[in-house]
């Protein structure tokens, strides 16, 4: 199902791309063109403002979303397309770090304040533990005991 804001914005597209030059047009795939023209939103009226140059226009965000996509799969050169999905791996890929450090399981439970004094009575406290000492086996000890679980020697 096509969300209201979506079908203002293929209407938008449709209405940006009658200024556009006909081979240009021609360009994107006559299937694209037929989706966004069943899909917009018939009765939302957008005109182009003439007075003013491209960037200036008022327009939804999703479509110059889609504008760039446009640009990207049908009118860029290869070398601009190129640079285009470069960006966009980039871009992506620092969002994608940008949640692993937000979300990092390691993180989750690491103390907010490494300068927490101890509580008064009134103030909960957070379970701390205690360090334990590990016993450390040598390295002779290491082999015995491996034999000793392989034979099953106790």
């Amino acid at each position: 199902m096509i969300t209201k804001e979506y079908a203002m914005a293929y209407k938008e597209v449709v209405e940006i791309l009658k200024y556009v030059p006909e081979e240009d047009v021609a360009k994107i795939s006559k299937e694209k063109l037929d989706f966004y023209r069943e899909n917009m939103d018939k009765e939302y009226d957008y005109k182009i403002d003439e007075t003013k140059e491209f960037e200036e226009q008022e327009m939804l965000d999703i479509t110059k979303a889609i504008l760039a996509n446009i640009f990207r799969d049908y009118w860029a050169t290869p070398y601009q397309r190129e640079r285009i999905l470069a960006k966009e791996k980039y871009d992506l890929e620092k969002l994608e770090e940008e949640k692993r450090e937000k979300y990092n399981p390691d993180n989750i439970f690491k103390k907010k304040d490494a300068n927490n004094s101890i509580p008064s009575n009134n103030e909960p406290h957070e379970n701390t533990t205690l360090p334990i000492q590990v016993k450390k086996e040598k390295f002779y000890e290491k082999i015995i005991n491996f034999f000793k679980n392989l034979f099953h020697i106790s």
